[in-house]
């Protein structure tokens, strides 16, 4: 295995890693309040409750998952291999990680949001990646 291929599954590896945490904290934050009901938030919860950023950020993250694991395991079936993917892949996690954090930090309404950027950052990085995909086809 090439240290490339490593560096992909290892950042894959920890995108799914962040899918677990992002849903623990979502179940357990919710789970905690009094009253809580099974699959069901509070409709009066926004931003200022951190019970309702962790149930978006981890939905949000469900949103884009779709498309950056489905664009990734492309990739590996073809066995592609790029330093440029590679670096587009590690953008795309830490972008996704940074989101997280900011989103859990921070309750405002505001948008652009500061985490909107790097949603933002990686949606560029996936669409990178699809273009490098298709490129790599078209040859």
């Amino acid at each position: 295995m090439t240290d490339i291929t490593f560096s992909v599954y290892f950042a894959f590896y920890l995108y799914l890693l962040l899918l677990l945490v992002q849903w623990g904290v979502a179940t357990v934050s919710k789970a905690k309040q009094p009253h809580a009901v099974p699959g069901k938030i509070d409709d009066d919860l926004s931003h200022d409750s951190f019970v309702f950023r962790a149930h978006r950020t981890f939905h949000n993250t469900l949103e884009n998952s779709a498309l950056f694991i489905g664009t990734v395991l492309f990739a590996f079936v073809i066995n592609y291999q790029s330093p440029v993917f590679a670096l587009c892949v590690w953008v795309y996690v830490i972008a996704r990680v940074i989101h997280m954090a900011l989103y859990y930090a921070i309750a405002t309404e505001k948008n652009p949001s500061p985490r909107s950027y790097f949603f933002l950052i990686g949606i560029i990085a996936n669409v990178i990646m699809l273009v490098l995909l298709g490129m790599r086809l078209a040859v």
